[in-house]
């Protein structure tokens, strides 16, 4: 039989007698302890599971309000913001002169801008922008919650610029032409001046901005791909991307500092505030250099760089919302896309012209 608590008497002065209680055995202890840890690992994982979807919801919020800004913008100045400003057939004399969708529609977001002013017409780590602390600014709308590298970017172990989380539809695959100044099929391109006309495929049916993931390893100005994989024929394997990554300017390492893909929201380039649909939501892009495999993004040639070569991109949506990534629409209506989406599907919202009549699940 086990062994029963009983009360041991305490003799006290004057004779009187206690009754005193017999404490835990330490077997009753671990038992106590075993059913307190049972209980917490039940219920962490519902608390985590309700941080993600608050998360998420925070997310979908960010990436509404930038749809909704994009809108204003085109209702003040009756075209949709381009991705940047460039003059055909010239090259840039400022690298970081190119301002983007971010900055442009700055002023239509309420929520943590009012005291960040830019100026469009210089560069943005110069002058009047660099003076006030524009590129290094923390703008939390530009931000999802889960981002796991929230934080400024340095150089030469200073802070240089913050990075974002959402990129604008660049198309599926061309961006931009510098000899002709054409742009391509997506939402958005350099010098683009789109109305709600400019959109046949309807606005709620063409990808505004999608989730992107911060210090992105990716690789730039290759050898010209369009030989191979033209504006009608993306690469549909991303093992493609691999090879035409070799030999191009390499913007990765080992650690996260190095991996400079989406980290400057001023800069209007497609790797830094675009993406493309040449891939679906998550999809590895891996290539192997230095013995290190990197899951990376790629821009052929940064926009600007050259007068004559024409720029094609493969940038990935991607998060770190388990198996999805949030969007918005060009009407501003907000979804989550599941990594498993077709990529037919993927491909013809990330056009506003294709003629598909396309519909996320």
């Amino acid at each position: 039989m086990p062994a029963r608590r009983t009360m041991q008497p305490a003799r006290v002065a004057g004779g009187s007698v206690l009754m005193r209680q017999r404490g835990f055995t330490l077997v009753e202890l671990l038992v106590v302890i075993a059913i307190i840890g049972v209980l917490v690992g039940l219920l962490l994982p519902a608390v985590q599971s309700a941080r993600e979807a608050a998360r998420r919801a925070s997310c979908q919020n960010n990436v509404r309000q930038l749809a909704l800004a994009v809108s204003l913008y085109e209702s003040s100045q009756k075209q949709f913001p381009p991705t940047m400003r460039h003059t055909p057939g010239t090259t840039f004399v400022n690298n970081n002169g190119s301002w983007g969708i971010h900055g442009r529609v700055l002023s239509y977001i309420e929520e943590g801008t009012a005291a960040v002013q830019v100026n469009l017409e210089e560069a943005f780590d110069q002058g009047s922008n660099a003076a006030s602390g524009v590129p290094t600014a923390r703008i939390p709308v530009f931000l999802c919650p889960s981002e796991a590298n929230d934080m400024v970017r340095t150089k030469d172990g200073s802070p240089f610029v913050y990075p974002h989380t959402y990129g604008f539809n660049c198309g599926t695959w061309f961006v931009y032409d510098p000899a002709s100044g054409r742009g391509g099929n997506g939402s958005f391109h350099p010098n683009s001046r789109l109305t709600p006309g400019s959109f046949p495929d309807g606005l709620s049916k063409t990808l505004c901005v999608a989730h992107v993931k911060a210090f992105t390893p990716y690789v730039r100005n290759t050898a010209d791909p369009s030989g191979t994989f033209p504006a009608s024929a993306p690469p549909t394997d991303p093992a493609a991307i691999a090879s035409l990554a070799s030999g191009g300017q390499q913007k990765l390492g080992p650690d996260t500092n190095s991996c400079t893909g989406h980290t400057e929201w001023p800069d209007g380039r497609v790797h830094h505030t675009g993406v493309t649909t040449t891939f679906p939501p998550n999809t590895e892009v891996l290539t192997t250099i230095g013995g290190v495999t990197y899951d990376i993004d790629l821009n052929t040639l940064q926009e600007g760089k050259s007068s004559t070569q024409p720029t094609f991109a493969a940038i990935t949506a991607r998060s770190y919302h388990p198996g999805i990534v949030t969007v918005a629409m060009m009407d501003g209506s907000t979804r989550s896309v599941s990594d498993d989406v077709d990529p037919r599907v993927w491909r013809a919202i990330g056009s506003r012209n294709g003629g598909e009549v396309a519909q996320l699940p």
